[in-house]
């Protein structure tokens, strides 16, 4: 009876294995698209200018300070001016120092530490720092070193610009298609990056506030149905 039931249940695991590595490879082939073919040149960069003339970039080159809160759990004040971000999720604290990591960081969680395990959560926080200030200040990062970009020509006839990251950042590599409304604010972008296998994945840019320091920044994001909030946000200078 044992070994009746037991070859039962494997026949199941099996089954319901196949059936979860069947539905995974339809989800994949039904979103999964390829990276479009676009154009480099004067016109590509006039769209990244146009987008970012329209978050206000010049007043996000003078922005001292920018504070938020990435989906309810890291919670950021980044001190833009002097090139330190305190990061703290959980029970940790981290006063990151974007200039050299691991060498001016200082560790403020009240817990004592080793040498290895302190590295381990200031690398945590700089890769924390890096994923989630890019949904809030991405379209300010166009021209950064390393940045190339694209212009693209959609089914509808619109232009969408294609930003590929060559260098920089926590994944290098990655690229982003994005859409724009009339005034060229971002409405959303399109993703190719290494954390994600399906490509093309598209993220909604939604919920734009101006901020007191005059930059337009989002609060809101949707990624295949499921909210993305940034919230306690505020920009301001000294």
């Amino acid at each position: 009876m044992k070994k009746r039931l037991f070859k039962l249940l494997k026949i199941f695991s099996v089954s319901l294995l196949t059936i979860v590595v069947f539905l995974l490879i339809i989800l994949y082939f039904s979103l999964h698209k390829k990276i479009p073919d676009g154009i480099s040149g004067a016109d590509a960069d006039q769209l990244a200018l146009k987008i970012q003339e329209a978050v206000h970039y010049e007043n996000f080159l003078t922005t001292d300070y920018i504070q938020w809160t990435f989906r309810n759990k890291n919670h950021y004040i980044w001190n833009k001016k002097d090139g330190f971000v305190e990061v703290s999720w959980d029970e940790y604290i981290v006063k990151l120092s974007l200039s050299d990591p691991h060498k001016k960081s200082l560790l403020l969680s009240q817990n004592s530490f080793s040498e290895q395990e302190r590295q381990k959560i200031i690398q945590k926080a700089l890769d924390y720092f890096n994923n989630d200030s890019f949904w809030i200040v991405a379209p300010f990062k166009l021209f950064d070193t390393g940045v190339s970009r694209q212009l693209v020509y959609l089914d509808d006839g619109s232009k969408a610009l294609l930003v590929n990251y060559n260098s920089g950042g926590t994944t290098p590599g990655d690229s982003y298609l994005w859409k724009t409304d009339n005034n060229y604010i971002p409405t959303s972008y399109q993703m190719w990056v290494s954390i994600i296998p399906i490509g093309g994945i598209e993220a909604s840019w939604e919920d734009w506030i101006l901020t007191e320091s005059g930059i337009y920044l989002p609060q809101q994001h949707k990624l295949l149905g499921f909210g993305i909030p940034i919230t306690n946000l505020k920009a301001w200078n000294d």
